[in-house]
This record gives C-alpha cells, structure tokens and sequence, in this order.
C-alpha cells in the first residue's frame, strides 16, 4: 500500500502564494511520476500540474506561469508552488500517484483546501 499526504493548503488573499507538499510512504520503492489535480466545487477534477522522473513537467492551462510542480526524487516527495493566486484557484487539490512501472493502481491524497479570498 502507498499513502500520499498533503500538507500547505489555507487561506490567501488573491496576489499571494502558497506552497503544497505531498510525501509518499508505503510499500514502494521509487514513483517516477506524481501530480497535482484539484477540484472546485460544482466542477470536475481538473490536472494542475505532473512532474516525471527526469524532470519533465506539463501543466494546465490555468495555472501556466503561475505555479511550479518539483520533486525530490529521493524522498517521494513532490511540492506545488503556487503564486499569483487568484479566487478562482479555490479548490481541493490532491496529490496524484498514476499508475505506473513501480505501482499497480492509483493512487491519490486525502486533499489539502486552498482559498484564496479577501
């Protein structure tokens, strides 16, 4: 089994930052690929941003420019810096595990909440 664990949602005023962390534990050796989806309410679960092993990243077209997905491969860790909110990045955001070489299935955090509001 593998658990994935947010921590750094809150509240923000729009213009401000925030930076999400997500470890992986479990029983794995290496995930190669991890991401950041989140969820609005009313609204489906959208792709923020993916990272792979090598370093590669894609990113939807909301946040582009604005927010940046790294990774310590090392430690199964993967962080989401996000600037320049705005009220509309209000949402749930998960950490995504795809399914993948080194993990049978998908998986997925419990979520942190982001608003941003003033």
């Amino acid at each position: 089994q593998v658990q994935l664990v947010e921590s750094g949602g809150g509240l923000v005023q729009p213009g401000g930052s925030l930076r999400l962390s997500c470890a992986a534990s479990g029983s794995i050796f290496v995930i190669y690929n991890m991401g950041w989806y989140r969820q609005a309410p009313g609204k489906q679960r959208e792709l923020v941003a993916a990272i792979t092993a090598d370093g590669s990243s894609n990113y939807g077209d909301s946040v582009k420019g604005r927010f940046t997905i790294s990774r310590e491969k090392a430690k199964n860790t993967v962080y989401l810096q996000m600037n320049s909110l705005k009220p509309e990045d209000t949402a749930v955001y998960y950490c995504n595990a795809p399914k993948q070489a080194t993990l049978g299935r998908t998986y997925w955090g419990q979520g942190t909440q982001v608003t941003v509001s003033s």
